[in-house]
């Protein structure tokens, strides 16, 4: 089971890891961030490579893993992804497709979403760019927690396996700087009726039992998603899983691609850099 007292951690961890800290201290470097983060997990899980973080929990659950690849030889998540291709290739009305409107055709970009758009001033991630995508084109736009946008992602992640998530932060933009700190702050902030934060589970606690799971690490949470949990019997978004976490710690949850839930998927997927994509995937 876990318990929620803070470890006791260097200064410059500190500064990363608990709540509550000084305006100067959460000013940390985006790089800096990353680095203690991984330092954090090679001395606390010291046999997982960075590219094993990939595979979430099943990284450090060595029981749980043998099941997990039982399942992957069949994965139930393979119809949406041939549902996808079909769909990301058929023409708007217009003409146009979704490769259109994204680099190399929409093929293995998923791994640098989400973006900083400097016209816009916002983080996009790739469900807001197909979203984007069809109402340029004059279609309407699709529900982002499941459903048909899943299975475009799905493919378009596909697509992307294997390369590393290479999300980037303009040093030279303060306000994708405030984006980002602002999705890390909203990472460690504690919040709902148990007082919990994501970092409470997936940093101090990761690799510890909750009930009869064991709490999987931060590192490469962004990675694997679109996916087909057991728990949903269906595929499901990142930002379905964002507000699943809220509702359990019982917390009021922003709308799925949300400027928070954004802001807090950027943040996280450039912690997560270096480790390879591999979406969509099976989870319990």
């Amino acid at each position: 089971m876990i318990h929620l007292p803070e470890f006791r951690l260097t200064l410059s961890a500190c500064c990363l890891m608990l709540a509550g800290l000084t305006h100067s201290c959460l000013q940390a470097d985006p790089l800096q961030d990353q680095m203690v983060i991984k330092q954090l997990y090679k001395k606390t899980f010291p046999q997982p490579q960075l590219q094993d973080y990939a595979n979430g929990v099943y990284a450090i659950d060595e029981t749980a893993r043998e099941s997990w690849l039982a399942i992957e030889e069949f994965p139930p998540y393979e119809p949406a992804i041939d549902a996808g291709e079909i769909a990301f290739n058929v023409p708007f009305k217009n003409g146009k497709t979704y490769g259109d409107c994204f680099l190399n055709k929409g093929i293995g970009v998923a791994n640098t979403y989400p973006q900083w758009d400097s016209i816009k001033n916002e983080v996009i991630t790739l469900p807001v760019a197909i979203n984007n995508c069809r109402t340029r084109n004059d279609e309407p736009a699709l529900p982002y927690k499941k459903g048909p946008l899943t299975n475009i992602l799905a493919y378009m992640v596909y697509t992307t396996r294997g390369k590393p998530v290479n999300v980037t932060i303009p040093a030279d933009n303060p306000k994708a700087l405030a984006a980002y700190e602002e999705g890390k702050q909203y990472y460690y902030q504690r919040r709902g009726q148990l007082n919990f934060s994501c970092a409470s589970c997936h940093v101090q606690n990761a690799g510890k039992h909750i009930r009869a799971e064991i709490l999987s690490p931060m590192l490469g949470h962004t990675s694997g998603w679109p996916t087909y949990r057991l728990k949903w019997g269906e595929m499901g978004t990142l930002h379905r899983r964002f507000i699943g976490c809220h509702e359990q710690i019982r917390a009021t949850p922003f709308p799925a691609q949300s400027k928070e839930f954004r802001n807090l998927e950027y943040f996280m997927s450039f912690i997560s850099n270096g480790v390879p994509v591999n979406g969509p995937v099976t989870r319990k």
